[in-house]
This record gives structure tokens, sequence and C-alpha cells, in this order.
């Protein structure tokens, strides 16, 4: 359990390292979309373990870094690298970024992750908008005692994502792939894919999408009035929708099919959001 004064002094480390620069939006960079850190101009580069209660990242294709400069013109701190609880960490671990970028000024966040498709009209290399979640088969992020300063106890969920910050991207992404999705995102903990009777039970219950990241992020930004807009690249069809054994290869090979296409798509959204 982290106090508020553990909070601050990471933020207050970050601030000493960025000097005049005062970005309104982050970004989580998802597994094998870490590329779009190439396209960051006079940026400052801070390694995870340089940040005093920083958690560190220790999946592959995930850096571990935060990048603070221009995107398309737009002041941006991304995560190069998220945390996730199968690495062995806590929601509060996973979480913690979040409160630090609340301290920072951060007023929007953008969510990117890889996901398995769960709806059967989806394809691998669609881009989905997440516009609510299933997260019931894993503790809340906010379990443990509320820190006030950030926000209320008890937090009402129905509008975790911001439907204008939504539409946007939705209206950028047809623009530039020619079709766009929407849907459920379900959030599991990991690491295993997950079971083809684990996938019809989730597309029961209305999931069009699956992930092992996410929700918790989107759960502690919305305690701490974030507007946030998550969206999934469909990475490869989740377990028993094709016949295929499924890899962390998958993965990265799509990520880097699409690459180009999410650079094109979160430069623009960037812009537009901050205008």
């Amino acid at each position: 359990m982290f106090n508020y004064e553990q909070y601050k002094e990471s933020a207050d480390y970050i601030k000493n390292k960025i000097g005049e620069l005062k970005p309104k939006t982050a970004i989580i960079l998802g597994s094998g979309l870490g590329v779009l850190s190439d396209e960051f101009e006079e940026k400052i580069i801070i390694k995870y373990k340089e940040i005093p209660n920083f958690p560190i990242s220790t999946v592959e294709g995930h850096a571990g870094e935060l990048i603070i400069g221009k995107l398309n013109g737009t002041q941006i701190i991304a995560m190069n690298g998220r945390i996730h609880y199968y690495e062995g960490y806590d929601l509060k671990e996973v979480t913690f970024p979040i409160r630090v970028f609340k301290l920072l000024g951060i007023e929007k966040l953008i969510i990117t992750n890889a996901a398995g498709g769960i709806n059967t009209n989806f394809e691998e290399g669609d881009f989905m908008v997440i516009n609510d979640y299933l997260s019931f088969f894993a503790e809340s992020a906010l379990r443990g005692t509320n820190l006030k300063e950030f926000g209320e106890r008890f937090t009402d969920m129905s509008k975790t994502f911001d439907k204008t910050l939504s539409a946007k991207l939705k209206e950028i992404i047809k623009k530039h792939i020619g079709r766009v999705q929407e849907g459920v995102y379900a959030y599991m903990k990991g690491p295993t894919f997950e079971t083809p009777a684990e996938i019809r039970a989730l597309r029961v219950l209305g999931a069009d999408a699956v992930g092992l990241s996410t929700v918790p992020e989107a759960i502690i930004a919305h305690h701490c009035n974030i507007k946030t807009v998550a969206v999934s690249c469909v990475t490869n069809m989740a377990a028993g929708v094709l016949d295929e054994i499924l890899s962390y290869d998958d993965v990265k090979q799509t990520a880097e099919r699409v690459k180009i296409k999410f650079k094109e798509i979160i430069k623009e959204y960037v812009k537009v959001i901050e205008e």
C-alpha cells in the first residue's frame, strides 16, 4: 500500500527532470506498440528504475521507461511499457503511475493494448475502441484504504471511458483503416491465454475482446477524474475462435504489421484532442 507522500515523491522527481514541460495528456503503450516512441521530438527519457517507488516492467516488448516530449507538436508523456498483475505485482503497483500522472497535471489518458478477439466479426489487425469492460474475475484496483486526495471511496464506473474522446478516436481510426470496431473488453489476470471454455463464457457475457491489462489503469484514472479513452489492437483471435495454438509471437507479429497505421492514428489523435 502506498501513501500520498510516495506518489508525490515520484511526481516531484519527474517534474525536476522535465523542467518547463507540462504535458496534459498521457499515453500507455501496449504490447508491441512501443514503436510510437520513435515519433517523439525533443524527448526526455526516464527509466522506471530511476524513479522513486516506481514499479519496473519485466515483459519482453515493454521498454520500462517514461518518454516526455512533443508528439505531432503536442506535449505528451508516454509509458513505453506497462506493469501487469501477472508479473507478480499487486494492483496498487500496477496502477501506481496513474496517480503520479494525476499529480503531474495529466487531464487525459490514452490507454492502448494488444487483445484477443472474441467477437467473430473481428479480424486480426482491427482496432477496437473500448466502451465498457468486464472485470469481476479480478480484485478491484481500488481495494484497500481510500486516498481521498485522489477521489471518493465509492466510484461510479458507468462512464469509465469518455464518450467524446472515444467518438473522435473512432473517426480517426476509420479514416486511416477504413473500418473501426467498438466493444466490451474483458480483463483477465493472466499470464496464460484463456481457455476456449472461458472465451465462450465471456462471449455469452457480452465481451468482444480479452486482455491482461487496461482495466486497473482505467479504474484508477476514473477515480482520479482523468478523462480516459482506450483502444485495443486485435493481435489474435482468442482461444477456440480459430483452430490455432496461441503464442506471444503472434501478438508481436500483428503489432509489427499495423505499427505504421497505429503511429499515424495516435499522432493525429493527440493533436485533435488538444485543440
